[in-house]
């Protein structure tokens, strides 16, 4: 059977830097992001894709405050907002890869998924939310009326020189792909799949039944879960740059074309590499070589399309 890849890529990628999140320039990121798989498919390989989320549901929780402020209607949980933005963005990628592949004669059909990842209702996140979302800036009274009414957590926020506050949601450690027998089946057959967008919806189980959680899971985390549970050969993350670090954006920043799990120990215990950005890569990416044992990568996606970027081995 062919190779199975895991390809992740960020929310970011679709959203142009002081872009106007439009379905249009989103259209035009996917279009130019799905050219750099190309190669993976035209090589016979089956293919997983995960996205991420965060422009595109920060987006949805400012309709939701102005709905209520406008209409008086209630708003959506978080965890709706991620399934609503994983149809959405699914949609447009699955569309512009249809396209893509019927320009290319490249015979794969496409199944885009809505995707649950159970977390635990005891992780420690949920008594220490640390996870910015949403709108960017909250002045105190919004604050002390989200606080009495939705019971929100805030984390103080400076903007301009301005103090302010914005809102900090859980993002608790995936467990489990709750659709994992559907999705091997669509692997299985050959069909290119969709899915985990935003890092997944998170939902916990009590009694039997299953509820949605007010929280973000880490999409490269989710990915990492994903490419373990489906027994992925590769696990790839694009993102802004062609590889990683040592030190990124300081003069004696080093690049990194190859490295070991024992090298990731090491560096980061020095604090190399970049807590808010580049480590939660790092370490997801270390997860899935340290549980399969097989290679992963971490590049843009010009790398892709020339096979370089950082691979990070056993």
């Amino acid at each position: 059977m062919a190779d199975l890849y895991i390809i992740a890529f960020g929310g970011n990628a679709l959203n142009s830097p002081g872009g106007d999140g439009s379905a249009r320039e989103m259209t035009l990121n996917i279009r130019q992001a799905l050219r750099s798989i190309l190669p993976v498919l035209e090589n016979g390989h089956r293919l997983v894709l995960t996205h991420g989320n965060g422009p595109q549901v920060g987006m949805e929780m400012l309709k939701n405050d102005a709905g209520k402020t406008l209409y008086d209607t209630s708003v959506f949980p978080l965890d709706v907002l991620v399934a609503e933005t994983q149809g959405q963005i699914g949609y447009l990628i699955e569309r512009e890869l249809r396209n893509l592949l019927s320009e290319h004669n490249l015979d794969y059909e496409v199944a885009g998924t809505i995707g649950m990842i159970e977390v635990d209702k005891s992780d420690p996140a949920f008594e220490h939310p640390e996870k910015r979302v949403g709108k960017t800036y909250y002045d105190e009274t919004e604050v002390a009326r989200m606080q009495s009414e939705k019971h929100w957590k805030f984390a103080e926020e400076i903007k301009n020189g301005k103090k302010g506050w914005r809102r900090v949601v859980p993002s608790p450690e995936p467990q489990r792909i709750v659709n994992k027998k559907s999705l091997q089946a669509l692997v299985n057959a050959g069909i290119i799949v969709i899915t985990g967008g935003g890092g997944g919806i998170p939902v916990i189980r009590t009694n039997g039944q299953w509820q949605g959680v007010e929280a973000v899971i880490d999409k490269d985390r989710a990915t990492a879960l994903l490419a373990e549970e489906l027994s992925a050969d590769r696990m790839i993350i694009l993102t802004d740059v062609p590889c990683v670090y040592m030190n990124y954006g300081k003069p004696d920043a080093e690049k990194l074309e190859q490295i070991s799990l024992k090298e990731i120990e090491i560096l980061t215990s020095k604090g190399v590499f970049g807590k808010g950005n580049m480590l939660p890569k790092i370490q997801a990416a270390a997860h899935f070589v340290q549980r399969t044992g097989h290679t992963a990568v971490i590049t843009n996606f010009e790398g892709l399309q020339t096979g370089k970027g950082t691979k990070i081995i056993p």
